[in-house]
């Protein structure tokens, strides 16, 4: 180290405080007995991505040094915390500790000696789990994405996600989760590819006609994504299934064209305590909701009762424009990225519709009956038969959405 890089050093003693690993434990235990409400210390490891997969301390966020001017600031708001710096050695830490006053933060501390003093202190670190390098290179820009990381990445590969049917919504949906990296994607459905679904059901072709959906899901899923385990029930779903069906997943893509299975799903994702991301579409125009239970209204509380048939007819029978199930099915595949990796604001208590023709989207709000009772099995049911029991529940009130036309997918 020259003379001038030694003066800087100098200086930077001079300004930032330093602890011992031992003070930096000790206080951190401290303020992890006090509770979340007293978090007044950040721990920010400043070292670089491969140090970091080395192994880091408990709760430190990761900033690299070199990122740390464009990172630090919405990795840390709130600038009156007492920030705790620390990499290898206990250099770099206090070098970035000046840069952090600079910026305004009122309280920096650098740990003496870094995460080699630590260890060889004997106290905890972890070794974090971490992406292999095609894995790297496939979601790279997921990684970009500071929502997502190589920490939300993860958690989509940890991700299990069925879709109740792979036709005009499920296909889009799966196709694009299983290029986001969700690692496990269950698929029911029992029908057989059909000539008249590929003008939207993007999942199959030509040669698998009369193939089982389900199965011509899987090859182009796989083929798509190596990474992704597919599930296939070749099954409908049915009041002897549904419980067994759903229980291993933690988001369900309600892709159904019938009133009878959305009410059947609604009321055992409800027991279960399953979000579900309802689609559907008729014609030139598609709705869009989340039903998460206890956080927002049921299915039975947007439509208590099924329209009747003559009001209700199926894609085969009115027609769908075939893009729009591309429309509907992308945007429920990024809301199940949204809950998985638990960002933004899901479409909990508002359902947003589409009318292809104008080109516009609107949104309505959804409210559950206040009155709707909390029990240990459910809310919001009227009614349920479900695993050959008989269960009475409260009525729920409807939020008028006017709806004209019934809707379906396009199975």
């Amino acid at each position: 180290m020259g003379e001038a890089s030694r003066e800087i050093m100098r200086q930077a003693r001079r300004q930032v405080p330093e602890w011992s690993t031992v003070k930096v434990h000790e206080s951190l235990a401290h303020q992890h007995e006090a509770g979340p409400e007293h978090q007044d210390i950040v721990l920010v490891d400043v070292r670089e991505k491969h140090e970091w997969n080395e192994g880091y301390i408990p709760g430190a966020l990761h900033v690299p040094r070199g990122y740390l001017e464009l990172q630090i600031e919405e990795a840390v708001p709130d600038k009156t915390k007492t920030v705790v710096l620390y990499c290898a050695g206990g250099i770099r830490s206090l070098m970035a500790g000046t840069t952090l006053q600079q910026m305004g933060y009122k309280e920096v501390i650098s740990m003496a000696g870094g995460f080699g003093a630590w260890k060889g202190k004997g106290l905890p670190f972890v070794q974090p789990r971490t992406l292999s390098e095609a894995q790297a290179k496939r979601y790279s820009r997921h990684l970009l994405v500071p929502e997502v990381g190589e920490e939300g990445q993860l958690k989509l590969l940890d991700a299990h996600v069925l879709l109740i049917g792979a036709g005009g919504l499920g296909s889009p949906a799966g196709y694009y989760l299983a290029a986001a990296g969700v690692g496990t994607i269950g698929i029911i459905d029992a029908d057989v590819v059909d000539e008249s679904n590929l003008q939207r059901q993007i999942l199959h072709n030509t040669k698998r006609i009369g193939q089982y959906k389900a199965e011509s899901a899987r090859e182009t899923i796989e083929a798509l994504n190596p990474d992704v385990k597919v599930i296939t029930h070749i099954e409908r779903l049915d009041e002897t299934n549904v419980a067994r069906i759903i229980a291993d997943y933690d988001v369900i893509v309600d892709g159904t064209d019938n009133f009878p299975t959305r009410y059947l799903l609604n009321d055992a994702a409800l027991m279960a305590n399953k979000p579900v991301v309802h689609g559907s579409v008729f014609r030139f125009e598609g709705q869009l909701t989340v039903f998460k239970p206890y956080e927002g209204p049921c299915y039975r509380c947007l439509y208590p009762e099924p329209p009747p048939i003559a009001l209700a007819p199926s894609c085969a029978e009115a027609g769908v424009l075939g893009v729009l199930p591309g429309i509907i099915g992308l945007l429920q595949a990024t809301e199940t990225v949204k809950l998985v990796l638990g960002i933004g604001d899901p479409l909990v208590g508002r359902l947003m519709t589409y009318d292809a023709l104008a080109g516009e989207f609107n949104e309505l709000r959804l409210f559950r009956d206040p009155k709707c009772p909390a029990t240990n099995i459910c809310r919001c049911l009227r009614y349920t038969r479900l695993i050959n029991a008989e269960m009475r529940g409260a009525t729920c009130a409807t939020y008028a959405t006017s709806a004209t036309n019934a809707t379906c997918s396009a199975s």
